[in-house]
């Protein structure tokens, strides 16, 4: 029995078995088909088609799996049937467009491509991922706009998008993600408003959008954001009041809102943001006072509100800000004292209050900041001493004070006892000696002390600090010989000794210093001659030993410092030739070689330095004529001096090439015959002298010569016109009766020649208009009729314009000398009037092209200038091209130019017509750099571009057109990058145009409107105005001794209104650019200041 039971049992099992194994196999059978790769991976294998993988990083995704589940970069669930959950492709050097297949992965979670090069759209598929809740698509390079149908991601919680190309505005659908927590869309090309949706977001935490073009105001509804911890909206095109309601988000940590055009006031309601660390609002336009509720934010770190314009005192309730590391609070209006609670911030390390109207004296209380490590009071009115306990900092790298009213001594411990990187004191009263431990601890590399009244020798310390870059002790009363071993020090870039009272040679071992590239040793007592190893700074770029006891000739080897663009010898005593060699200095700017003893012929090699934009070789002895070749100098601005010398010979007419030239001296010499009817077309130029030579002949017909002061003239017997008298008048002691005779018999002679040329004359005309009556001429022919000679593309007026080219021409007389109103660097201009009696002025730019076809980037350039529309930008009616030239049309302005009024025989300009002046200008200035997309930098801003209507509306004219306009017979960047006394000083070393150079040159307008002194001034007063006005303020601080006499100076309103305005002049004319304000903050300080001081403004 047991045998038969057991038997049973074992057959019984052999069934069961076998029935499993066949169930098992049809479950697989069912779960895996026979085609292989499932639905996903399919998808992912039609991602990968559109990419290119340089690293084989996708190598493992084989067709012939079951599943990706096993590939790199997938990670998918668990369970017998696993999906796509993760998909992390970032790092991994990926290229291409993302295909609309990634949309088939709908169960997935997280999907991580940041840091590749995928380009194209994001694929609107994405949305059909309905799971997904975290999208890396930042660090890539896709553009277009982002899908709307990725706001249907309900649980979307982190979306990073930053750094790509993404276009458009942020739908209003935004709302729609309601589970986000993080959105974080940076560096991209995002437009238009924020949308009002965002106050759905009660799960928020971050928001930073900085870098993207956004525009309209901070929408109220960001308040109901409960959870909102960052909110970075920086660099944008924001504007408007920053609402009240951001103060109710009490979990804020980060503030971030810099570069924007934010106005108004910061709302006192800020104060409840108690978590704030981070509060950075610098560069907008805000005004006002800091808000006292500042004090409440007791967890900040960091406060930025520099770049406004903030006014009133610093709040003395910063004191409660104890957890404070960083306050810059500097280019502002800040008045007051410095506040001493400023030290009872234990933890601050950075202290930035420059550029602002802060007086009295550095409170002692500072220097108990211990871990305090920049500090920068510059540019502003402290007076007394710097404290002593300052030289106890052991964290100290950089302090600051230049340009203020500081007296007494440097603290002598001063980098004693830390690792000073940067000092500058330069611009103040100090006195003593320079602190000998200064540079102890071998870390500093910029020194600035000039401008001081600091006295005996450079300090060892300083002399073999290693680590300097810049030393600059210029304007003190130091001595001593040139030290040799500072030329061991392998940083040293630039050297500037000048005006002091340093002595004896200069030594061989000066061409050691290699990495020199600014070399000042002028005002000195330097003797003998100049060492042979000059040649060995090839990287020189300035040099200048003016005004010493220099002898010997110029050494030869000179002539290898290749990079030379400031070369300045004058007022010394170098004798012998400049050799023609000095062509090769093909980057020189300027070349002062005045006053030497200097002789032979002037070098024609001279006119090869195409750079040149000043040329002072006065007070020597060159003799023989002036080299024709000079008139190649086309980019000479500032000066022309040859006077003082033994110069022979006739003028040579291509002098009057040199249309850029503002000073022209030829005085003291012996040259001979007519001063050349080509210097008509020096329209430029302010001041000119020509007495004492053997001149003959009328003046040239420009309106300077013929107001201009007898003085210029005079000592040439021969010269008449203007206020020398007419030149027909007869000789007032002529009593020769054959002279008499023979004057009779030729005046007969030239009536009889003269009678027959006008009849020959006559007869040709009368020929001319019967053949034109007969052939009509095609060649000038209305803009409707479209004919051949003149193809449509190389001719634009707006339908606007009632007239023709044919009117154009006829109302010119075909471009005829008489109707010439004007010529400049650009081109000459022609008064036009038509026969309606509409003025229009005709800018006719030489060109270099062959043929009548305008290159399609000029066409595309003028296109857009001529779609400017502003109150206070001259308008361009369109353009043309004609015999080789290109026409600009631009609206008449009847008033001329500011330059001509101000700097004219007269000026009968009072103030507020100037201050009317002064705004209209910034505002079109304004309007062209933040207005127009793409932004225009004027760059060549001068009183002579902005014109004047009857209205005494001022119009900014020349816009943009030294970018497109191609320059006739010049390789100079000087003049198409502005002109001389104008131009902001980093172009000598950047060779760079930005919208900083323009404030630059509309703060030396400013001055200009100021003082009523031109651009460029005496070298003794400083070569420039910018410098001319520093001085002065430096000397009697800013005070009605610098205002135009000329002006109703009695009047205390007017007075004060003008010394604000020349603060503003004195901020805009800053040697950095980026403490220079934008243009929008200029026209806010000018209407600020018109409002404070007595609306000059006239309606």
């Amino acid at each position: 029995m047991r045998v038969v039971v057991m038997s049973g049992v074992y057959g019984s099992r052999n069934g069961l078995i076998l029935f499993w194994i066949v169930f098992l196999l049809a479950s697989l059978t069912m779960v895996c088909p026979a085609e292989g790769l499932n639905a996903e991976g399919m998808y992912l294998l039609e991602l990968k088609k559109n990419l290119k993988d340089e690293f084989n990083n996708l190598e493992n995704w084989n067709p012939d799996d079951e599943t990706p589940c096993s590939w790199k970069g997938v990670n998918c669930t668990s369970g017998y049937d696993p999906v796509v959950q993760t998909l992390d492709l970032g790092f991994m050097n990926l290229s291409g467009t993302l295909s609309s297949s990634i949309g088939g992965l709908v169960c997935l979670t997280v999907l991580d491509l940041s840091h590749n090069r995928f380009t194209g759209n994001v694929p609107k598929e994405i949305g059909n991922c309905s799971k997904l809740q975290s999208l890396q698509l930042h660090d890539n390079e896709f553009f277009g706009r982002f899908p709307d149908e990725l706001y249907n991601l309900s649980h979307l919680e982190d979306l990073n998008l930053f750094n790509n190309m993404i276009s458009g505005s942020i739908s209003e659908e935004f709302g729609r993600l309601s589970s986000l927590v993080s959105f974080v869309a940076y560096t991209n090309n995002l437009t238009g408003p924020l949308p009002r949706s965002l106050g759905k977001l009660k799960q928020l935490i971050t928001f930073r959008v900085g870098q993207n073009s956004l525009s309209g105001s901070l929408p109220a509804e960001i308040g109901d954001c409960e959870s909102l911890q960052v909110l970075g909206l920086a660099q944008n095109n924001l504007g408007g009041n920053i609402p009240k309601e951001v103060g109710t988000l009490g979990r804020l940590e980060q503030l971030v809102l810099w570069d924007n055009q934010l106005s108004g006031y910061i709302p006192k309601e800020l104060g409840n943001c108690t978590k704030l660390e981070l509060f950075a609002l610098y560069q907008n336009h805000l005004v006002g006072e800091i808000p006292a509720e500042i004090g409440e934010l007791i967890f900040l770190k960091r406060l930025y509100l520099y770049r406004n314009g903030f006014n009133g005192t610093i709040p003395k309730v910063i004191a409660n800000l104890s957890s404070a590391i960083e306050i810059d609070f500097s280019e502002n209006h800040l008045t007051g004292e410095i506040p001493t609670e400023f030290s009872q911030l234990k933890n601050l390390k950075l202290l930035y209050l420059f550029q602002n109207q802060l007086k009295g004296v550095i409170p002692q209380e500072l220097t108990r900041l211990s871990n305090l490590e920049r500090l920068d009071l510059s540019i502003n009115y402290l007076f007394g001493s710097i404290p002593f306990a300052f030289q106890n900092l052991t964290g100290l790298v950089q302090l600051q004070l230049f340009q203020n009213f500081l007296s007494g001594s440097i603290p002598k411990g001063l980098g004693n006892y830390s690792r000073l990187w940067v000092v500058d004191l330069s611009s103040n009263y100090l006195t003593g000696r320079i602190p000998p431990y200064i540079c102890r601890n071998s870390s500093l590399f910029w020194l600035n002390l000039g401008s001081n009244n600091l006295h005996g020798d450079i300090p060892t310390g300083v002399i073999k600090c290693d680590s300097l870059v810049q030393l600059r002790l210029d304007g003190n009363w130091l001595q001593g010989n040139f030290p040799s071993d500072l030329c061991k020090l392998s940083n040293l870039s630039a050297l500037e000794l000048g005006q002091n009272l340093f002595h004896g040679l200069i030594p061989p071992e000066i061409g050691n210093c290699r990495m020199l590239q600014r070399l000042d040793l002028s005002g000195n007592y330097f003797t003998h001659e100049l060492p042979q190893e000059i040649g060995n700074l090839e990287s020189l770029v300035t040099f200048n030993v003016s005004s010493n006891f220099l002898t010997g000739q110029v050494p030869p080897s000179i002539l290898k410092c290749k990079a030379l663009q400031r070369l300045d010898l004058s007022r010394n005593g170098f004798i012998g030739v400049i050799p023609d060699e000095i062509g090769k200095l093909a980057q020189l700017e300027r070349l002062l070689v005045s006053d030497n003893k200097f002789s032979g012929r002037m070098p024609a090699a001279l006119g090869r330095l195409s750079r040149l934009t000043e040329l002072q070789m006065g007070g020597n002895s060159y003799s023989g004529e002036i080299p024709s070749e000079l008139g190649n100098l086309t980019g000479l601005q500032i000066a022309m001096n040859l006077s003082n010398n033994n110069l022979s010979g006739t003028i040579p007419p291509e002098l009057g090439n040199l249309i850029l030239l503002e000073s022209l001296y030829l005085n003291n010499n012996h040259l001979t015959g007519e001063i050349p009817i080509t210097f008509g077309h020096l329209t430029s130029l302010m001041s000119c002298n020509f007495s004492y030579n053997n001149l003959t002949g009328p003046l040239p017909n420009i309106q300077l010569f013929q107001n201009m002061d007898v003085s210029s003239f005079i000592g040439n017997k021969g010269l008449c016109g203007g206020l020398l008298g007419g030149c027909d008048e007869s000789p007032p002691f002529n009593s020769d009766p054959l002279v008499k005779s023979a004057g009779a018999s030729r005046g007969k002679i030239v009536t009889v020649v003269a009678a027959v040329v006008v009849g020959v004359f006559l007869v040709l005309v009368m020929v001319v208009l019967y053949l034109m009556m007969c052939h009509p001429v095609q060649t000038v022919v209305s803009v409707k009729d479209k004919d051949a000679s003149f193809p449509a593309t190389d001719i634009y007026f707006p339908p606007e314009v009632e007239f023709t080219f044919h009117d154009l021409v006829e109302a010119t007389n075909n471009f005829h000398d008489s109707c010439v109103v004007g010529r400049g660097g650009v081109g000459t201009v022609y008064k036009a009037v038509m026969r309606s009696g509409k003025k229009i002025a005709v800018k006719k730019l030489a060109s270099n092209r062959e043929g009548n076809n305008i290159e399609k980037s000029f066409r595309a350039e003028i296109s857009t200038l001529g779609k400017i529309r502003h109150r206070n930008i001259v308008k361009l009616y369109g353009f043309c091209y004609h015999q080789g030239s290109n026409l600009l049309l631009y609206e008449y302005m009847d008033k001329g130019s500011l330059g001509e009024l101000l700097h004219g025989a007269s000026c009968s300009l009072d103030w507020p017509q100037l201050f009317k002046i002064a705004l209209g200008a910034a505002e079109g200035l304004a309007y062209l750099h933040h207005d127009c997309k793409p932004q225009i930098i004027h760059r060549d801003i001068k009183s002579n571009n902005i014109l004047l209507d009857e209205k005494l509306e001022a119009h900014v004219g020349d816009f943009g057109l030294a970018k497109v306009v191609d320059m006739p017979q010049t390789k100079s960047m000087s003049a198409i990058a502005g002109s001389y006394g104008y131009i902001a000083p980093e172009y000598a070393y950047t060779m760079k145009v930005t919208e900083k150079c323009d404030i630059y040159s509309y703060g030396v307008v400013l001055l200009e409107l100021l003082t009523g002194r031109t651009p460029v001034q005496p070298l003794d007063q400083g070569g420039d105005l910018v410098t001319r006005v520093r001085h002065y303020i430096r000397d009697n601080s800013l005070t009605p001794g610098v205002l135009d006499i000329r002006l109703d100076l009695t009047d205390e309103t007017t007075v004060s209104h003008m010394l604000t305005v020349m603060k503003i002049a004195l901020v805009c004319t800053c040697m950095s650019p980026a403490e220079r304000p934008s243009m929008r903050e200029v026209v806010l300080m000018l209407k600020e200041s018109d409002e404070q001081e007595g609306n000059f403004i006239l309606s």
